[in-house]
């Protein structure tokens, strides 16, 4: 996967890879993207399976490494009208950062 401007990496699988947000709407603003083109939710396949599990365990690991547990975080992915780009991505927020 290559990307038209340079980011942070956080964690990268086999089939996907977690960066920093480069234009972050919150404190904490990491951004998890397959690296299968993938346009939205309503594509997912059963045969994305290893993704979504990679897009859990990316989750759980970072939520441990910023503590965010006791903070509060979300995970969120826009769909339809909401989504600004035609691939499917999830934005890990949280409004405290360590």
């Amino acid at each position: 996967m290559s990307f038209a401007i340079p980011v942070h990496r956080l964690r990268e699988t086999a089939t996907l890879i977690a960066f920093e947000h480069p234009k972050p709407v919150y404190p904490l603003h990491i951004l998890i993207v397959p690296k299968k083109a993938i346009a939205s939710m309503m594509k997912i396949r059963a045969d994305d399976a290893p993704f979504l599990e990679d897009v859990f365990q990316t989750v759980q690991s970072l939520v441990t490494e910023y503590q965010l547990e006791a903070r509060g975080y979300r995970v969120i992915c826009n769909g339809g009208e909401n989504q600004d780009v035609p691939q499917l991505h999830f934005h890990l927020v949280s409004e405290r950062h360590a």
